[in-house]
């Protein structure tokens, strides 16, 4: 069985043997467009190109035959946005979550068109990211394209067009739109109106077990398939990673840093939040996942390499080794805290726990003893240290969490994972399979088509796992950096729309 992970920055595929086991896994990244500060942008085609290279080469990879596959599943990022024309053809790019043109009109949805109340209904937090805003952005400020626009879709429903020649969205990624009632599992009235369009300009609804076949025939080809092989059309990535991690029971926290992060966990009803801090999206028609999303996971460390560190890229390029592999060892010759550089992550604004499209960045603390090593270890710690302070405001809600399941690329590191035990002061288990969201839609596509009875299996196909307690000493001094972070945070955020403007008038 094949799980295709759609990621903002990369795709990839995994082929796993019916038990769970990996036999074969192949990504493709591409690059994020941000000509601007509030741009974030992609070529669909590129994507599309991405997901039928990587099903291809596992096959290859694998030496299976493509009449052997029993089923392909998808996951995929949430809030992207494509408006196309009749024929399909895209008249815009791929608008993805981390595109903050929309602020604005956020925040009007808020003030002017009973935003909390949407929210309520939703799940979607009110916020550049949502679709929702996207659209009133597009309808006021693109309208030319708004109006010529047949649909408009996700990134899956692209893809999934180009495969089948149809456009059904499943109830999880509508659930990520703002535009999709979680209670009633139908598109939301209210929502619609805000963003002036009718159902029939959206993608027919369907469950996260939805199963097509009649795979178009070039495109089986290209994939090395027969084109009746089930695709599932499956989830989003965040539902997905907490299934693949098998933390679907309650009391057990999932933590995901890839490009993005989120802290989520699994409720066997809608449930949102009074005060607006928490996103609810469908897993099925039986299980919510609740939680906090933040903008700057993986991403941060992809800066640092690209930016910071370029000479260590290029000299473990040529050695033949994984670059970040070389910058988590500078980073481990830094002690904890990083002898009192602070990095808050904003480098994409930020969606919990600040909720504010204006944040940006910051080093703070630094002095003439730090040294690029204190950089990028200070900034692996921010990343961890913002996740942290979306924990704390989750805990409101749930209380003290009975296992915390952490998976993404971050959870390669070993030191990473030390430091987010270390931070969140709590046990964290692992999975060594850290492909969780590939993992939980192969999961998802064996129940639905028949071949596991319910998603518990996925207790059996996770693997050992890594574990890792706090270490006093180091929990000791995250405690006080925390404080500090938050402190800092608070400060600074009457600026960040100064600063934002700034940007925005003269970058």
């Amino acid at each position: 069985m094949i799980g295709t992970d759609i990621g903002t920055t990369s795709t990839k595929s995994v082929l796993f043997t019916l038990d769970g086991k990996v036999k074969a896994m192949h990504h493709v990244e591409y690059p994020l467009h941000s000509p601007t500060p509030d741009t974030a942008e992609q070529n669909p085609e590129e994507i599309f190109a991405a997901v039928t290279e990587t099903i291809r080469e596992v096959i290859r990879a694998s030496e299976a035959d493509g009449a052997d596959i029993k089923l392909v599943s998808f996951s995929a990022a949430m809030h992207s946005l494509i408006a196309v024309d009749g024929s399909g053809h895209p008249l815009t790019p791929c608008i993805t979550w981390a595109d903050s043109r929309s602020a604005r009109w956020a925040e009007i949805i808020k003030r002017e068109h009973n935003g909390h109340e949407i929210y309520m209904r939703t799940g979607t937090p009110i916020h550049p990211m949502s679709p929702l805003c996207k659209l009133l952005w597009l309808r006021q400020e693109q309208n030319d394209i708004f109006r010529q626009a047949s649909k408009f879709i996700s990134i899956k429903e692209y893809v999934f067009h180009k495969l089948f020649r149809e456009y059904v969205v499943d109830h999880s990624i509508a659930s990520a739109t703002g535009l999709f009632n979680i209670h009633e599992l139908e598109w939301d009235e209210g929502a619609l109106q805000v963003a002036g369009i009718t159902a029939d300009r959206l993608s027919r609804l369907v469950s996260t077990r939805h199963v097509m076949t009649g795979l178009d025939k070039e495109q089986a080809e290209r994939l090395g398939l027969p084109d009746d092989v089930p695709f599932v059309v499956g989830a989003n990535d965040g539902v997905l990673s907490n299934l693949g991690v098998n933390a679907i029971e309650p009391g057990v926290v999932a933590v995901t840093i890839g490009t993005s992060g989120a802290i989520r966990t699994v409720t066997d009803r809608p449930r949102v939040d009074p005060k607006g801090r928490i996103f609810c999206y469908v897993l099925t028609e039986d299980k919510w996942v609740i939680g906090g999303p933040v903008n700057n996971g993986g991403m941060i460390f992809r800066w640092v390499r690209d930016q910071i560190a370029t000479l260590e890229k290029e000299t473990a390029l040529s050695e033949g080794r994984d670059p970040y592999d070389v910058l988590t060892e500078i980073a481990a010759q830094v002690r904890p805290g990083s002898d009192g550089l602070i990095f808050h992550p904003y480098m994409a604004g930020e969606r919990a726990p600040l909720w504010d499209s204006n944040a940006r960045g910051s080093y703070f603390g630094l002095g003439l003893h730090h040294k690029k090593e204190h950089l990028i270890r200070s900034a692996m710690e921010g990343v961890i240290l913002n996740l942290y302070t979306v924990f704390l405001a989750l805990q409101e809600l749930i209380g003290q969490p009975g296992k915390i399941q952490a998976t993404g690329g971050f959870a390669r590191s070993e030191l990473w994972r030390q430091m987010m035990a270390d931070i969140f002061s709590q046990e964290v288990h692992v999975p060594e399979s850290v492909e969780s969201s590939c993992l939980g839609a192969a999961i998802l596509g064996l129940n639905a088509i028949g071949e596991a009875d319910s998603l518990d299996v996925a207790a059996g196909m996770i693997g050992s796992t890594y574990r890792h307690e706090p270490i006093a000493e180091n929990t000791e001094i995250y405690a006080e950096i925390t404080r500090i972070y938050i402190r800092i945070s608070r400060l600074l955020e009457p600026e960040y729309k100064s600063i934002a403007d700034f940007q925005n008038k003269w970058v």
